[in-house]
Parts: C-alpha cells; structure tokens; sequence
C-alpha cells in the first residue's frame, strides 16, 4: 500500500485465488458487488450497474447508523484486464475521484490493484485506504467460492 501524500494516490493490492474474468465480473454484477462492497460496520449494500463507457453505477451502503451513497461512470471497460470508473461519495466529500482496477493473472490466481486518484484529504485517504483493504478481503471470500463452484 502507498503511504498518504497531498498528490499521490492510494493503490491497494491483494491476490485472489481466482481467474480474472471471474474477479472482474464480480465489480460489474450488481447482485456481486453489493454482496462485497461491505467494508467495515457496513451491514448490507445494495448496487446498480451500467458497465459500458459512460455507463454509470450506485452503491448505497447502510451501516446501523446511516445510509452512505455511493456513485460513478464508467471510463474504461477491458475485461478482465481493467476497469476504471469515476467515483463520488460521501467520502470524498462528493467530490469527483478516479478508481482503476488492474487484473494481472499471476501463478497462484489474479492480482487485483486498485488505484484510487483525487482523494481530497487525509480523511479521505483514511477511509478510502480501509475500506478498499477490507472490501478487497470481502471480495476474494466471493470470488474463491464462485471459482470453486465453477469447478465442481
């Protein structure tokens, strides 16, 4: 993980024992990326999704004491190698940041590198960095389990 600065942004990284095309389609699946966008005391999400250019996507995370909007459009779709999108929430002050997602196959499953621009703050940076470690946890638990169940 990058360590905060004003202008840097925050990469996150973590392998999953799992093909690429499966990872990626996790992050584009409504039905998948509310089971896995559930970071810290999130307790369930809810997610639309557009996945073409220009297509847009929502997350709505709820935790036992709020409601967190999350949303976003679709810059770059190149299954399963990238995605990037734009990403606004309450975060990131509503204001517009950049998320791009890397899909490298490496010999024990895909590494997933999530590189996320713009983050206006500290706090930002904060929140983002743990949220993005822990939906990355969320997100191999999935993906591990649907490529097994491809298997059998």
């Amino acid at each position: 993980m990058t360590v905060y600065t004003p202008s840097s942004p925050l990469i996150v990284k973590r392998v999953i024992a799992a093909p690429a095309d499966v990872i990626f389609d996790a992050w584009t699946d409504a039905d998948s990326f509310a089971t896995w966008m559930t970071a810290g005391p999130v307790t369930r999400a809810e997610a639309t999704t557009d996945p073409r250019v220009g297509g847009e996507f929502t997350v709505m995370v709820h935790t036992p004491s709020e409601s967190l909007p999350h949303r976003g459009t679709y810059l770059v779709i190149d299954r399963p190698r990238r995605l990037s999108f734009t990403w606004f929430s309450p975060n990131t002050d509503d204001k517009e940041t950049t998320v791009t997602v890397d899909f490298t196959e490496v010999a024990n499953g895909t590494e997933v590198a999530v590189t996320h621009e713009g983050l206006p703050s500290r706090r930002a940076w904060d929140a983002h960095s743990g949220g993005w470690v822990a939906c990355l946890e969320a997100l191999d638990r999935l993906a591990v389990a649907r490529s097994l169940s491809s298997r059998g």
